[in-house]
């Protein structure tokens, strides 16, 4: 099994793992109940999607 002739630098590892990274989810507004929603996605809280209602959220 080959292995390197030099050791990798710093630099050179550092820029090949610059894109694994974490980023935040993308978050809006509700526009019925201002509550944090994935975009076009329903909203939990409130049923609503596009200013429909899709989910019932009503309780028993």
């Amino acid at each position: 099994m080959p292995h390197p002739k030099r050791r990798t630098s710093k630099s050179s590892a550092r820029q090949r793992r610059t894109h694994k990274k974490l980023t935040a989810p993308t978050v809006i507004s509700c526009p019925n109940c201002a509550e944090a929603v994935r975009p076009h996605h329903v909203c939990p809280s409130c049923g609503q999607y596009r200013g429909q209602e899709v989910l019932s959220t009503t309780t028993m």
